[in-house]
């Protein structure tokens, strides 16, 4: 997909990589930027810049989805290509006293909601009409998290394991009826997500490879030309995915001693804080 002349669509479009998005996709001249965002004032500021739509949205209610959707039709006609951006990372920790299984239950029903039903509210929202004329494009993003495993965030690993699937099966569902699906999965990026995550944790697994925001929309433009499903702005990710799926238990032996490594965890010890 070329971006000229198409209706975009990016969710999380306040900040780090959403906000990215919409300034690359204004750059290759889209004919919309429609910016949505929980952060309503944040989304006027990207949509001032754009020249683009701001619309006010929880993406974790598919309400808000379907009028953000009628919204941006409203506005610039069919939609093109949908990037459901949005996400969040809570739940996060080392240790067994608040984070992975013994999390909270609202952490972990916010990570679901977010990071995965997100993605298919906007699929429910957009592919009638893009099934009915054969074209449209969803991009969906995940993380590497959702190929490889975060060893301090277990909600978010799992939900983002989800994203990636759901992204696959709309690829196989899809591709025959004109609908084209890419999965975005970067590992650190500079965003004020990853800055909190790694305040909780010491992030030093996070933020050795980090990149810009502006360098994942690059990443992402270049794969939306290709049509590529995997969109890997950290390129190293796919040789880490390529060596879990060959030796799936040398994998795992590889990643509890980088754990050990870098958290020099033990049993039962708490999160850092």
């Amino acid at each position: 997909m070329q971006l000229r002349d198409r209706v975009t669509v990016v969710t999380g479009g306040a900040s780090g990589i959403g906000r990215a998005l919409c300034r690359r996709f204004a750059v290759e001249g889209a004919k919309g930027v429609v910016v949505a965002d929980l952060d309503g004032a944040g989304a006027e500021a990207v949509a001032r810049e754009v020249g683009g739509l701001a619309v006010a949205t929880d993406v974790a209610r598919e309400a808000d989805v379907q009028r953000l959707v009628a919204r941006a039709i409203s506005a610039y006609g069919p939609i093109d290509l949908f990037c459901s951006n949005a996400g969040i990372a809570v739940g996060v920790g080392l240790g067994d006293g608040a984070s992975g299984p013994f999390a909270p239950d609202e952490a972990w029903q916010r990570s679901w909601d977010v990071n995965l039903m997100a993605h298919v509210y906007a699929a429910r929202a957009v592919l009638p009409a893009m099934l009915e004329r054969g074209s449209g494009y969803l991009l969906n993003t995940a993380s590497a998290a959702g190929l490889l495993t975060d060893i301090s965030a277990q909600a978010y690993s799992v939900s983002k394991h989800a994203a990636v699937g759901f992204a696959e099966w709309l690829a196989i569902a899809y591709a025959e009826r004109g609908i084209r699906v890419s999965c975005l999965c970067p590992q650190g990026v500079r965003t004020a997500m990853l800055g909190e995550v790694s305040s909780k944790v010491g992030g030093q697994h996070l933020v050795a490879d980090m990149i810009e925001p502006d360098a994942v929309a690059e990443a992402v433009v270049a794969g939306l030309a290709k049509e590529q499903f995997l969109i890997l702005p950290h390129p190293e990710a796919a040789g880490y995915f390529q060596r879990k799926a060959s030796d799936y238990d040398r994998w795992l032996a590889g990643m509890r001693r980088l754990r050990s490594r870098i958290y020099g965890e033990g049993e039962g010890r708490e999160p850092r804080s």
